[in-house]
């Protein structure tokens, strides 16, 4: 079952991205505390969002999405920007990723928006293989670029 997220999920959600950023060999880098993703989720003027995926079994909770809109000024409308998709590995192979997918296609139709775009580690062979299965492509024409902490700021002007 895939649901929307409320508050009572921030501490399973906040779970779930510590154990993706270990899966990704990157946990040293999660700086996020639970009242941000609150805030970020269902503050005042809530910036991302959240899907569950719940066990049909029990009912406990075996995934997440998380997501944002983007903008193309190509195609002038709205898309989504998947920034997480996770389901706890003891739980996969059990359709919950792709559930979640769908869902989020779902919302991309119902609304007019175009594009549902998303990241993946070039190791990450699996989620490749899944993400092909379902009929996405690499954008290999692109290279993502990032600014984060010393360089951020002194182009920022906290550095000058």
């Amino acid at each position: 079952m895939i649901r929307t997220a409320t508050a009572a999920d921030v501490p399973e959600l906040h779970a779930m991205v510590r154990e993706l950023a270990d899966y990704e060999k990157s946990l040293h880098e999660v700086r996020v505390a639970e009242e941000q993703l609150r805030e970020a989720l269902f503050g005042e003027r809530p910036a991302a969002f959240a899907h569950i995926a719940e066990s049909d079994e029990d009912g406990s909770v075996v995934g997440f999405a998380l997501w944002f809109l983007n903008f193309s000024t190509w195609r002038g409308t709205h898309g989504i920007y998947l920034e997480d998709l996770y389901v706890r590995p003891e739980r996969r192979g059990g359709g919950h990723g792709k559930a979640l997918l769908t869902e989020l296609a779902r919302i991309c139709v119902e609304r007019g928006y175009e594009r549902l775009e998303w990241s993946v580690l070039n190791w990450n062979a699996p989620s490749i293989a899944f993400y092909e299965a379902l009929g996405a492509r690499p954008q290999d024409e692109w290279t993502v670029y990032r600014l984060t902490d010393g360089a951020l700021a002194e182009l920022g002007g906290a550095g000058v």
